[in-house]
């Protein structure tokens, strides 16, 4: 089950209409695939589902179809866009 459709990532992104669903579809997959990681648990069991979780998606995968490649020359990079691990903070899953 996708939390976030192409549609909501087209907005989130002021993408046009003629982007490929498909690919934009296989950003979401993956943004999805980790945060549920992330925190612990699968995302299809939260109900209801928490608006900061589906922002750290909308921003993560947005960050992965613009940086398509693994090097960017002239710009400083992170590992991930800026407040994700931040936006799922209180839903991670700790274990001591």
């Amino acid at each position: 089950m996708t939390i976030v459709t192409p549609a909501e990532l087209k907005a989130h992104s002021n993408l046009s209409d003629d982007e490929s669903d498909e690919l934009l579809a296989q950003k979401i997959a993956a943004a999805e695939d980790w945060c549920a990681g992330y925190i612990g648990a699968t995302l299809v069991d939260l109900d209801p589902f928490p608006a900061s979780i589906r922002e750290a998606i909308l921003r993560i995968a947005a960050d992965l179809y613009e940086n398509r490649e693994a090097t960017v020359i002239g710009s400083s990079g992170s590992a991930l866009p800026f407040g994700v691990t931040d936006l799922l903070a209180s839903h991670r899953a700790w274990t001591f």
